[in-house]
């Protein structure tokens, strides 16, 4: 299993950064955990627009999804050798969100924009998800809106992908034993949040790490203002196993 880190950023990106967006590879498929803002150009390093075999949106806001539409642009209009359409996997509601989004410049009176390109699918957190050989299970997490973590299994190794989330023993229990938690860090540890919650600091990351037992924690959607080492050094006084910190283009193999 190969984990390519499309975007690192929260939803302001820092500079010359994309926001959230992880390319798993294994099994003879290539999955894309959210898609937000410039995590599209950076995924043309690595594959082409049309090897992509499904995208799956966590969540209906905009630094997770928005690059979604130059995708649908690279399918409808780049070089294409196959006609096949890439799975578009939504949160529940997500489809309606996002036709309404596409219909103020593109009227489906005329064409379907999404498509066109992509089977648009909703998936249900209850039920495990296949595409191919890989093994997906999702997690309600801790958010201003609907928001579901997301577990990638096969051939003995996983990912799990937290989304965006405050502490959550859900999210945890779905991380349990996982080969790399990545793992959102927005807040300075004792930074306020608003209630109810929505995000974690690299402390709490840290703890829900070590209560899930999982091999490696990298953290994720921080901001700019962020001391790296300082990100790391909070989380590692709750995490006793590896702590990185994700960046653009960083890949990790197991």
């Amino acid at each position: 299993m190969k984990v390519t880190v499309l975007g690192s950023s929260s939803s302001i990106p820092r500079p010359q950064r994309a926001c959230s967006g992880y390319l798993i590879e294994a099994a003879g498929r290539a999955v894309i955990a959210d898609l937000g803002t410039g995590a599209f150009a950076n995924l043309y390093q690595y594959l082409d627009a049309e090897e992509v075999d499904a995208v799956v949106i966590s969540h209906m806001h905009a630094d997770h999804f928005l690059d979604v539409i130059p995708l649908r642009y690279a399918l409808k209009y780049g070089p294409r050798t196959h006609a096949r359409k890439v799975g578009l996997w939504l949160p529940p509601g997500g489809e309606a969100m996002l036709r309404r989004m596409v219909d103020a410049f593109a009227p489906e009176s005329s064409h379907d924009f999404l498509s066109e390109v992509f089977e648009v699918k909703t998936y249900d957190a209850a039920t495990p998800l296949k595409i191919g050989d890989l093994n997906l299970r999702f997690a309600a997490t801790a958010h201003y809106i609907p928001t579901f973590a997301l577990r990638i299994e096969a051939a003995g190794a996983s990912v799990t992908y937290s989304a965006d989330t405050a502490p959550d023993e859900g999210v945890a229990a779905l991380a349990r034993g996982t080969d790399q938690f990545l793992c959102e860090a927005t807040l300075r540890s004792g930074e306020s949040d608003v209630e109810p919650r929505g995000h974690l600091s690299a402390l709490e990351a840290g703890q829900m790490a070590q209560r899930a037992e999982v091999g490696r924690l990298t953290l994720t959607h921080y901001p700019a203002e962020f001391v790296i080492e300082d990100l790391r050094a909070h989380a590692a006084q709750a995490f006793s196993g590896a702590v990185d910190i994700a960046d653009d283009h960083r890949q990790y193999e197991f």
